[in-house]
C-alpha cells in the first residue's frame, strides 16, 4: 500500500507542493488571496485522483501508440495519447512520454476553472503548464541539464504568444533517453505537446554506435519500463567538437520538422556546452536568449 498523497506549502508560503507516488508538483497562483485559495483547493481535489486514474490504464499507457489506436478512458490519459499521436506512425513512442505534461495541464485546468487568475503555473518535475491572462508574461530559465539547477538561458513568454507548455528532456533526466542530449527544452502550445516533443528531439541528438556512449536495455534498469529492451543512454565519455556538432545537427533536423508541422514553437538543444536554437523570435529576439558559450541557429520574425 502506497503512502497517501502529500499536500503542503513550501517554506515561502506561496508555492503548493503536491506529491503522490512518482507525481511531484510545484503549483503557484498569482491572484488575490481568495483567488489563490480557491485555485489551490481545486488543484488538490483534482490531484489526489490522478494517480489512481493513470494506474487503472497503465498497461495501455505503456504500449506503443498507434495512429489508429483506441482512446483511453481517463482525461489525463487522453491528453497523453493525443500528444504522442503525431509521432506514432514514424517512431516508437508511448503515451508515457507525455505523462508529466498531461498531469500538469490537468491540474492547471482545475485551478483556472475555479478562480479568475492573472497568472499560474504547474511544474511537474520541470515540465510546466502555464496560464497567462492578457497583458501577463513569464520569464523562465532553461536548465543546463535536467538533473541540475544551473541555467544556460531564459525564455520570455507573453500572453499574446501561443506557448503554454514547456518541457525539458535529456539523458540524465528522471526518464530514460535514447539520445545523448544534456538538455532539450521545448516550447509548445500545451505542456503535454512539449513533453512528447522534448522526448522525440532528445532521442534524435545522438551518435549511434559511438564507443564513447554506454547504453543498457531499459528493462535491465527498470523492469516495468515502457521502453522494454530498447537501449537507453547511461553514460557519455569524451566527444570531439565535430562529434558534438553532428549529434546536435541530427536533433536540429528533427526539431525543425516538428516546428514546420506546428507541433512546437521553439527549441533549445544543449550538448557539452554547445547550444542550438530552433524557432521564432516573437519579441525582438527576447523569446529565447542564451548566455555563455557559442550559440548557433537562426530565428525568423513572426
Amino acid at each position: 500500500m502506497r503512502e497517501p498523497p502529500q499536500v503542503r506549502f513550501l517554506s515561502d508560503g506561496r508555492r503548493l507542493h503536491l506529491q503522490d507516488g512518482p507525481i511531484d508538483l510545484i503549483v503557484e497562483a498569482f491572484g488575490t488571496i481568495e483567488q489563490n485559495t480557491a485555485a489551490y483547493r481545486a488543484a488538490t481535489r483534482r490531484f489526489v485522483t490522478i494517480l489512481d486514474e493513470l494506474c487503472s490504464e497503465l498497461a495501455f499507457l505503456r504500449r506503443a501508440a498507434r495512429p489508429d489506436g483506441p482512446a483511453p478512458r481517463g482525461v489525463v490519459a487522453q491528453r497523453m495519447t493525443a500528444a504522442v499521436a503525431p509521432y506514432a506512425a514514424d517512431t516508437f513512442i508511448t503515451p508515457m512520454a507525455a505523462v508529466a505534461g498531461g498531469v500538469a495541464e490537468e491540474v492547471l485546468e482545475a485551478m483556472t476553472s475555479s478562480a479568475n487568475l492573472p497568472r499560474a503555473y504547474v511544474n511537474d518535475g520541470g515540465d510546466i503548464a502555464l496560464h497567462l491572462a492578457p497583458g501577463q508574461h513569464f520569464i523562465t530559465g532553461m536548465v543546463e541539464r535536467p538533473d541540475a539547477r544551473s541555467l544556460f538561458g531564459t525564455a520570455t513568454l507573453k500572453a499574446s504568444d501561443s506557448v503554454r507548455g514547456i518541457a525539458t528532456s535529456g539523458w540524465r533526466g528522471r526518464s530514460f533517453s535514447l539520445g545523448i542530449a544534456d538538455a532539450v527544452t521545448i516550447l509548445a502550445d500545451r505542456a503535454a505537446m512539449a513533453d512528447a516533443a522534448a522526448t522525440v528531439v532528445a532521442n534524435a541528438v545522438d551518435l549511434p554506435g559511438h564507443p564513447a556512449i554506454s547504453r543498457l536495455p531499459a528493462r535491465d534498469i527498470t523492469p516495468e519500463s515502457d521502453l522494454g529492451d530498447r537501449l537507453v543512454t547511461r553514460g557519455v565519455s569524451a566527444l570531439s567538437e565535430n562529434e558534438v556538432c553532428r549529434a546536435l545537427d541530427a536533433g536540429v533536423l528533427t526539431a525543425e520538422r516538428l516546428l514546420a508541422a506546428g507541433l512546437i514553437r521553439a527549441a533549445a538543444l544543449r550538448l557539452r556546452g554547445e547550444t542550438r536554437l530552433v524557432g521564432a523570435a516573437l519579441h525582438a529576439n527576447a523569446f529565447l536568449s542564451v548566455s555563455g558559450n557559442e550559440t548557433r541557429g537562426s530565428f525568423a520574425d513572426a
